[in-house]
């Protein structure tokens, strides 16, 4: 067998695996809706009949959204916790994400984010004034 066939063979196999998967986004329901996709696509200046695609791009994009959640979830772990002096909020383990963990996991997905002086963003915020402690 030459070398041309076998890489023909290849191509013929990816071209299956690939018109295989397209046809498997038919039968997938995204969570983002194709409607949204579509709307961003448009706004973005790409229009395209193909449903397919749509859902690629929705899948892509919902993939994306986990990684980053997913690294911020690691950088909130990391970030040491506050110091505690109420027996009730000990027990209380909940995280808090924080704009600083979503903004260090999407830098290191390119993405930078800057958000202004004056946003709330502490572990306290929300917590009613005569219990907080800062």
């Amino acid at each position: 067998m030459s070398h041309g066939q076998q890489s023909g063979e290849a191509k013929h196999e990816d071209d299956a695996a690939l018109t295989e998967f397209l046809g498997s986004l038919m039968d997938y329901t995204p969570t983002i809706p194709d409607d949204l996709v579509e709307h961003y696509l448009a706004k973005s200046g790409f229009q395209c009949p193909d449903v397919r695609l749509i859902r690629l791009v929705a899948v892509a994009t919902q993939k994306f959204v986990a990684d980053v959640a997913s690294d911020a979830l690691q950088h909130c772990k990391a970030r040491p916790a506050p110091v505690v002096k109420d027996k009730k909020q000990q027990k209380d383990k909940r995280l808090i994400l924080t704009m600083e963990d979503l903004s260090k996991a999407l830098r290191e997905y390119g993405v930078n984010v800057k958000h202004p002086e004056y946003y709330a963003d502490s572990p306290s915020t929300g917590i009613d004034p005569a219990t907080r402690e800062e």
